[in-house]
């Protein structure tokens, strides 16, 4: 990723980038097509609705929670397959999320992964709707499709990661510190900021590792690794996203770039500067790919995707 705006800073070899892209194309094979089984086997969904649906959970994008869920297992020694209903699952919540967010109410932005946002492609309330027709299919996905005596603690793990405490509340403390409502110290500000981005953004990346072990039969050893990777992925990821939404160009990340600035929203670059926030990122990078040693030599994936998404330019 020669081209990342994320430099400067040492590059992931080509040939290492290259198969880590690979290896994400092989999950998005693996995925999109039970992502559409799952939404055409819907009973009784009205047409319009429906195809918001698959609009929404079928747009271009990197599948980074189904591939979580999957490498997790994986790193277990499970397989894809034990974990498919958790991979789906996550891919729903997170579609849902990013249909509300561009909703007017929120972020109000008309472009989405290169297309028209839902509520663009459709109407408001469409948008509305399809958001909350994809939430509990995650957790009938979830219910069905793992073994009888893990599926219950398998949707508590989603549940917490997508309400009021997990996602939901991360996006709500977002919207309020827009237009400087977060003041204080820059170590003030930047805890919130994390504390922030650690329920909205990472929270969901947790949860798909958590839920990709449970599917695999991960140890308590594999759980306490899986929760440090989870926790420094997130925040590197979102620092990531605060860099490109800083410098990136709207050709290249398939929205509208430079719209946090607009917005006045708390970012990492605001309270780091652009250099600080590159060194952080890398650092939790680092953090994330050395919490894979305790995997047994399993989490490769896992380590090399950590550093790829610090220097991604998308």
């Amino acid at each position: 990723m020669a081209g990342s705006m994320l430099q400067p800073g040492p590059q992931p070899p080509s040939a290492a980038t290259d198969s880590l892209i690979e290896a994400l194309a092989e999950v998005r094979r693996f995925i999109d097509p039970r992502l559409e089984e799952l939404v055409a086997a819907s009973d009784d969904v009205p047409p319009r609705l429906r195809e918001a649906m698959r609009y929404a959970l079928l747009a271009p994008g990197k599948r980074l929670r189904p591939a979580l869920a999957l490498w997790a297992a994986e790193a277990c020694g499970s397989s894809w397959e034990a974990a498919a209903a958790c991979a789906a699952a996550v891919e729903m919540i997170h579609a849902y999320s990013l249909v509300h967010d561009d909703l007017p109410a929120m972020d109000d932005d008309d472009l989405r992964r290169g297309r028209p946002t839902c509520h663009r492609a459709f109407d408001e309330a469409t948008a509305i709707l399809c958001g909350d027709a994809l939430q509990p299919l995650a957790f009938q996905t979830l219910a069905s499709g793992l073994p009888p005596e893990i599926a219950g603690v398998g949707c508590g793990i989603l549940a917490r990661a997508a309400g009021g405490g997990g996602l939901v509340g991360g996006q709500a403390d977002d919207l309020a510190a827009e237009g400087g409502a977060v003041s204080g110290s820059p170590e003030a500000r930047l805890e919130a900021l994390e504390r922030i981005h650690r329920r909205k953004t990472g929270a969901l990346f947790s949860a798909s590792l958590a839920l990709g072990g449970l599917a695999g039969g991960g140890n308590a050893q594999f759980s306490a690794a899986i929760e440090r990777y989870g926790r420094a992925f997130g925040l590197a990821f979102q620092i990531a996203d605060d860099l490109l939404d800083a410098e990136g160009t709207q050709e290249a990340m398939g929205k509208r770039v430079g719209k946090d600035a607009d917005r006045g929203k708390l970012t990492f670059p605001v309270v780091l500067g652009i250099d600080e926030s590159r060194r952080r990122a890398r650092r939790l990078a680092d953090e994330a790919a050395e919490a894979c040693g305790g995997l047994g030599g399993r989490g490769e994936k896992l380590a090399a995707l950590a550093h790829w998404i610090v220097h991604r330019s998308h």
